[in-house]
């Protein structure tokens, strides 16, 4: 059973109803893929909060949200709008604490969506 307070469950339903006669293929591949491609975006956090790239920042923290919305994990897509919002209005001075967040969120997701998968 999913925690609804990590993962919307009815995000879960409609990535299902969108090919409903495959078994949960197109649900396994999406979320897959949104396994594999976090980390990299996460990391991509880092490296530009470390050399001080706002608009990569900012375009990444966008992308985390919206991937994350995708697949229902809706409280790492919360913490990725703060990001983004934060990142475009002031910078990247107060970020860094979310940045953690947003990757242990990240790791809640992904152990729900795993077992999900299992």
């Amino acid at each position: 059973m999913l925690d609804p307070n990590i993962i919307d469950p009815e995000a879960i339903a409609t990535l299902n109803e969108l090919n409903p006669d495959d078994n949960g293929a197109f649900l396994r591949e999406i979320i897959g893929i949104y396994i594999e491609d976090t980390p990299r975006r996460l990391q991509d956090l880092k490296s530009s909060l470390a050399s001080g790239d706002v608009a990569l920042f900012t375009r990444t923290a966008h992308t985390i949200k919206g991937s994350s919305a995708n697949v229902g994990a809706i409280a790492l897509a919360g913490v990725a709008d703060r990001l983004e919002l934060l990142s475009r209005k002031e910078g990247l001075g107060g970020v860094a604490a979310l940045v953690a967040s947003c990757e242990n969120e990240f790791g809640r997701a992904q152990a729900e969506l795993r077992g999900l998968l299992a």
